[in-house]
């Protein structure tokens, strides 16, 4: 998909599995490697339809979507692992890790060293933990990665929220469509050279990008996927 074609609000019939909604929701997981095997034109349209009818503050729709492909991806990961290597950071929001408490830092810990051990990648292991991170700067292998623009309104919070409907819904049709995606929010680390490989105006400010495809379910830690707290951590019944 090195072009984008023309995109119109149009029903694309593409077959998908038979699945219930629960199951689309609770089959969705962080994918973490990808066969290199190319999505599918009218399937990727089909998913992004399925985006498109998120809801938004206002319905001003305010997603702006980039999906890369090909030798203009291999390129922009090249680019990328340049940057992590010199630190150059531009990240148009701030993130920090430090910044979790209480049971937030925890669930952090505990999603970081999950991971590392499904991977067999030991704590002390520095060079295997840098190869991982720099594996996410290839995408996992991924043949596309949707990146997601929003425009400068006020604090961007409402915005930001309207987008992360979007990309839930997104990463909803993908696994309906029987394929696998991961948010990944470091690749808006590097804002600034992602909006130039793409030419990308200054106005949209970058929030995550979603490398997608099909899953290798074989690969070394496929089969990871964190659980959750109880609904009694986080909801609140009033009469």
């Amino acid at each position: 998909m090195e072009k984008n074609p023309a995109l119109t609000h149009t029903e694309n019939e593409v077959a998908r599995p038979s699945r219930s909604f629960q199951q689309v929701v609770r089959l969705r997981k962080a994918c973490r490697k990808f066969k290199p095997t190319p999505v599918a034109s009218e399937t990727i349209l089909s998913v992004l339809e399925d985006a498109q009818q998120s809801p938004s503050n206002c319905n001003t729709q305010p997603w702006r979507t980039h999906v890369v492909s090909g030798e203009k991806l291999q390129a922009l990961s090249a680019a990328l692992l340049q940057a992590y290597e010199a630190e150059a950071f531009t990240p148009d929001f701030s993130f920090d890790v430090d910044h979790f408490y209480g049971r937030y830092g925890e669930r952090q810990q505990e999603q970081g060293r999950a991971y590392y051990e499904s991977m067999g990648v030991a704590r002390e292991d520095q060079a295997g933990r840098k190869a991982a991170v720099e594996f996410g700067y290839q995408f996992f292998g991924a043949p596309h990665v949707a990146f997601l623009f929003l425009p400068s309104f006020g604090d961007h919070v409402r915005v930001a929220g309207d987008i992360g409907m979007y990309g839930q819904t997104f990463l909803l049709s993908l696994v309906d469509h029987g394929l696998a995606g991961i948010p990944m929010t470091s690749l808006g680390y590097f804002a600034d050279l992602i909006r130039n490989v793409l030419g990308v105006s200054d106005e949209f400010k970058l929030l995550f990008g979603i490398p997608f495809g099909y899953a290798d379910e074989a690969a070394p830690g496929a089969d990871f996927k964190l659980g959750r707290d109880p609904l009694s951590s986080s909801v609140v019944f009033h009469q």
